[in-house]
């Protein structure tokens, strides 16, 4: 985003016993574990609007993640109004959700006061800081110098965490230096609508689908060619996707889908929001009300799905050797899988009791 580096300069690393030193004197050490909590859905709210502002306690009480949007879709002459907003938000009783903020872009005119306002501000109840158009490292480092002074000049004991949104070809390309950046990355979203633009893609949707995107079956000879074909519609995303979450998961950071953008295909969002969770993603933004549900529906195990990845734990106590459940052969592979399923399963039923007793937790 700021610029293009040399190889040399892109391809220099810090010393490993230096990579959780703070950057700046006074600064909250860097976290060598992101924390445990979920993170199902990242609802965006407008805090330029007073009326929205005024039921994010309501609306915080079933989300995981409250954001505080200052970029797209906040015009130009609200931006002053939003960062006073948002800094309110941070400072409302928010039930328990986190508390995020979409920054404007590090090229933009409004970039430095929102993160200058939103440190002063709120301080270290910001949880994450999500930074568009994140395009390689330098981004990065950039904004964790940034944040650590400021850390250390208002005396925050806690790190702000970075968020990046992959939506350019240059970050996509550069996706595995952006995940293993910092220690203050958090995760990855992808961001759709600014990718299918830097790319010269020929859609004008935000996520999901596309009609035209498609794969055919071959001719029937038996028609000469001429009957009706079989046409199944693809996935334009899934190679970006495979691309991230793989990134996030060599470096341990969590992957999320971004913004499904059509509200009132409450079908297609749920199955672009599946897709992601089976790929490994651990949530998606909700831009709607009505898409928080699908969210946590989505990203929240099934009950049967995670009554068997018990049983798998339970017939493999040790994660060794090999059980036969349901005639199905389990071994170390699937007893890694039933973990990733039971774990996330603890923390839906560390915050929602009924989900607790439906898993038998």
């Amino acid at each position: 985003m700021l610029r293009v580096r040399t190889e040399r300069e892109s391809t220099a690393m810090k010393p490993p016993r230096q990579f959780f030193y703070p950057l700046a004197s006074g600064a909250p050490a860097p976290l060598r574990e992101l924390p445990t909590r979920l993170e199902r859905m990242i609802h965006f709210v407008p805090p330029h609007l007073e009326k929205v502002r005024a039921k994010v306690p309501e609306v915080a009480a079933q989300v995981d993640v409250i954001l505080a949007n200052l970029e797209d879709a906040i015009p130009a002459d609200a931006k002053d109004a939003a960062r006073v907003g948002a800094v309110e938000m941070g400072r409302m009783d928010l039930k328990g959700a986190g508390f995020w903020s979409r920054i404007n872009a590090l090229n933009s005119p409004w970039h430095l006061d929102d993160i200058t306002m939103l440190v002063a501000g709120v301080g270290d109840r910001l949880d994450v800081i999500m930074a568009p158009k994140i395009e390689g490292p330098w981004d990065i480092h950039y904004l964790d110098q940034l944040l650590a002074l400021l850390e250390a000049k208002l005396g925050l004991t806690k790190p702000i965490l970075l968020h990046a949104i992959l939506e350019t070809a240059q970050g996509v390309a550069n996706v595995e230096a952006i995940a293993g950046a910092s220690p203050r990355m958090q995760g990855i979203s992808l961001g759709p609508a600014d990718l299918a633009a830097s790319r010269k893609m020929k859609t004008t949707r935000v996520g999901g689908g596309h009609p035209g995107y498609r794969v055919i079956a071959d001719p029937n000879p038996q028609d000469m060619g001429e009957g009706e074909r079989a046409s199944v519609q693809q996935d334009l995303w899934h190679y970006t996707f495979a691309k991230m979450v793989d990134a996030c998961g060599m470096h341990g950071i969590k992957p999320f889908y971004g913004p499904f953008g059509d509200i009132s295909d409450a079908e297609g969002c749920e199955q672009q929001f599946r897709n992601a969770y089976l790929m490994g993603c651990v949530g998606a933004w909700s831009l709607h009300p009505s898409q928080i549900a699908i969210a946590r529906r989505v990203f929240t195990p099934d009950v049967d799905e995670v009554k068997f990845a018990l049983r798998i734990l339970e017939a493999m106590p040790s994660g060794t050797g090999v059980a036969m459940l349901d005639g199905k052969m389990q071994d170390d592979a699937t007893w890694k899988q039933a973990k990733v399923i039971v774990d996330l399963a603890r923390q839906v039923a560390a915050k929602d009791p009924a989900m607790k007793a439906a898993y038998g937790l």
